[in-house]
C-alpha cells in the first residue's frame, strides 16, 4: 500500500510535468519597417519673384497619432521628400526628435502658407524642444541641409496638392 502511493504520486507529477512541459510556441515578433507613401506633392516658392524653389513628394500628417507620430521609427527620406504636418488650428508648436533616426530641417508655416520660422539640423533622438517661436498651422520636415541648399528664408511660401 505504501509503495503503491508512492508509484501514484509518482504518475501524477510526471503526467503533470508532462503536460505543463509542452513547448509554447515562439512569439516571432516582427518590426516592418516603416516606409514613405506619397499623399501629396507640395512645391515650395521665392517670396520675391514666385519663382521655384522645390518640388517635393509629401506623406501628410494630421490625425492625433500621425503628428505625434511623424518621422519616427524611420532610417531616412530621400531629397525630394518630406513630411507636411497640418495643424486644426493656429497655435505655437514645438517638436522634438524622439525616436527620428535621421537630421532634419523644421520649417514652420504660417496659415498663409508663408514659411514663419525655420529649425536647422533638428538631430537625431534629441528630446529638446524645438519651438516653431510664433503661432502657425502647418510643419514641413525635410532633411536636413536642404533649407541652406535651397537657401530657403522666412517668408518663401509653399503650395500643396493632396493626391
Amino acid at each position: 500500500m505504501h509503495l503503491s502511493r508512492h508509484f501514484l504520486g509518482l504518475a501524477i507529477v510526471l503526467l503533470v510535468g508532462l503536460t505543463s512541459c509542452k513547448e509554447e510556441a515562439k512569439k516571432v515578433i516582427k518590426t516592418t519597417p516603416v516606409t514613405f507613401t506619397k499623399e501629396g506633392s507640395l512645391k515650395i516658392f521665392k517670396q520675391e519673384n514666385d519663382s521655384l524653389i522645390s518640388s517635393l513628394d509629401i506623406e501628410i500628417a494630421e490625425s492625433d497619432y500621425e503628428t505625434q507620430t511623424g518621422l519616427m521609427y524611420r532610417k531616412g527620406m530621400e531629397t525630394n521628400q518630406g513630411m507636411l504636418f497640418i495643424f486644426p488650428d493656429v497655435a505655437m508648436h514645438s517638436f522634438y526628435m524622439k525616436n527620428t533616426e535621421f537630421p532634419l530641417d523644421i520649417l514652420f508655416i504660417d496659415e498663409d502658407l508663408k514659411v514663419a520660422s525655420i529649425q536647422k539640423n533638428a538631430q537625431p533622438f534629441n528630446e529638446n524642444g524645438l519651438s516653431s517661436k510664433v503661432p502657425v498651422k502647418y510643419v514641413l520636415e525635410v532633411n536636413a541641409g536642404l533649407s541652406d541648399t535651397w537657401s530657403i528664408e522666412v517668408g518663401d511660401r509653399i503650395s500643396f496638392e493632396r493626391l
